[in-house]
């Protein structure tokens, strides 16, 4: 039997306003245990939550970005359930009239192929807390209660672990670019729940699903998926009952393990949240959101294309990141060269960032530095070896590459008549080497030049260093 994997995820976002969804307060990630809390998100009895504006402002904007529907008429519902991080018993969520339905988002795949995943409603929810464990105890931590998020719900349309990981990845870059949320898996504000079920290709019922709770890295949804896949297969060939149920991934053990039978809607006995007001949204104030919306990844890449005549993969890496793409266009705007901008920024920089683990934010580098460097090289002021030489100060120091080249002495040699004479001196000094090179081991030749870049300490221009050594091997030694 062929099998169809049907995969539909559940995105939970953190939206980063300063203060709570219903009360004033902080959002501020890493604070001590319980010390941003209130009776509001304690849940005390007598307590009223208070909407904060900002999260319906974030929800229309998400929806807009993601090509939603946005209710002109929304509410808030009650979802009754206990669990030991949740104070109130219950959470405060959308259920009838969710904020935004009806999306989509265009995935483009490793063979280019483009696919719009659907997305069927996004609404606004408050958070739990969260739990702490240890091998004897478990604490709660209830500064996350209360914090404002966004669930995106898609629609079963993802068939692999590839167009999930693409599909969040789309999302994530989406949600920072508009600046919803800074999206940090390793920081909880974005968790993925995994519905995943298997059919035979043939068959148009969709297969017996379970849900994945709380994937909080790309790797773990891959192999969560991939393992539960052939989990469900294996249960199918050997005639075993599938039930509904909600699982949750062994990192340890890379295996799902079952939690419980998955809830239908009846269970957590929904109904109107009577401490907050309906809300009413006007054509204006939709339009208003809308004007705030910045040029889109999928808008940025086609235009980076066409602008900068860049690859389509330099384009799709660029326009993930706004932070990025903001940073390659005031290079660029700076040293007007874009290949030359794109180059150092896709491997110099990326190397050094990935290497330290960095975001390019918490470095000291400066496009107008890095398009001044780029400048030094055009204009034969330094080496492109030098520059890279000096591009680990400019990045940790924000120097100025200018005074980097004047304090250190580094302003490239382009006098023929001194670089010939060093060629002269080396290749007398060698001339058994020279003679192997002549007799067939052309390897050598890159020893000459790294023997004549040793001499000038780097500051030899190292197109006039080939162009005089082949002749003067070819004219004086043949």
């Amino acid at each position: 039997m062929e099998f169809q994997t049907v995969i539909g995820l559940e995105v939970h976002v953190e939206l980063n306003t300063k203060s709570k969804i219903f009360c004033g307060c902080s959002t501020e990630f890493g604070a001590e245990p319980n010390t941003e809390v209130c009776p509001v998100c304690l849940g005390l009895p007598g307590a009223l939550p208070v909407l904060n504006k900002k999260v319906v402002d974030y929800a229309i904007k998400t929806g807009l970005a993601l090509n939603c529907d946005i209710a002109r008429y929304t509410m808030m519902d009650r979802k009754n359930y206990f669990y030991p991080d949740s104070p109130k018993n219950y959470q405060i969520t959308q259920d009838r009239f969710p904020i935004c339905r009806e999306g989509n988002v265009e995935i483009e795949l490793g063979n280019g192929e483009k696919k719009s995943i659907g997305i069927e409603r996004i609404h606004m929810e408050d958070d739990a807390g969260k739990l702490i464990h240890n091998e004897k105890e478990t604490f709660i931590d209830f500064n996350r209660a209360g914090v404002p998020l966004l669930e995106i719900v898609s629609k079963p349309h993802m068939n692999s672990a590839e167009e999930a990981i693409l599909y969040v990845e789309k999302l994530r870059s989406i949600l920072t670019c508009i600046g919803v949320s800074d999206c940090k898996m390793e920081e909880g504000s974005l968790r993925v729940d995994l519905n995943i079920s298997v059919k035979q290709v043939e068959s148009k019922e969709l297969g017996v699903r379970a849900e994945i709770k709380n994937l909080n890295s790309f790797k773990f949804l891959e192999k969560a998926v991939n393992y539960e896949r052939e989990r469900q297969i294996k249960a199918i060939e050997n005639n075993e009952v599938l039930f509904m149920e909600t699982r949750r991934w062994d990192e340890k053990n890379n295996i799902t393990l079952s939690m419980r039978n998955k809830e239908e809607a009846q269970d957590y006995r929904y109904f109107p949240e009577g401490d907050i007001l309906e809300m009413i949204i006007s054509e204006k104030e939709i339009e208003d959101i809308k004007s705030t919306i910045p040029e889109l990844e999928h808008e940025k890449k086609d235009r980076f294309i066409k602008e900068y005549n860049l690859s389509n993969y330099d384009a799709s890496v660029l326009s993930k990141d706004y932070k990025l793409a903001h940073f390659f266009e005031k290079t660029v705007k700076s040293c007007k060269d874009s290949k030359a901008a794109v180059n150092w920024i896709m491997g110099d920089i990326s190397c050094y960032l990935n290497e330290n683990k960095l975001e390019l934010n918490e470095t000291k580098l400066k496009a107008e530095n890095l398009g001044e460097l780029i400048k030094l090289i055009k204009d034969k002021v330094i080496s492109s070896t030098i520059g890279k030489k000096i591009l680990v100060n400019i990045i940790e120091e924000g120097k100025s590459p200018k005074d980097i080249v004047k304090e250190k002495g580094l302003i490239q040699n382009n006098d023929e008549k001194a670089i010939l004479e060093m060629i002269r001196g080396i290749l007398s000094k060698n001339q058994d080497k020279v003679k192997e090179y002549l007799e067939g081991k052309g390897n050598l030749y890159t020893w000459f030049v790294g023997q004549i870049m040793k001499e000038s300490r780097g500051k030899a221009n190292p197109s006039i260093v080939n162009k005089l050594l082949k002749s003067e091997i070819e004219n004086n030694f043949k």
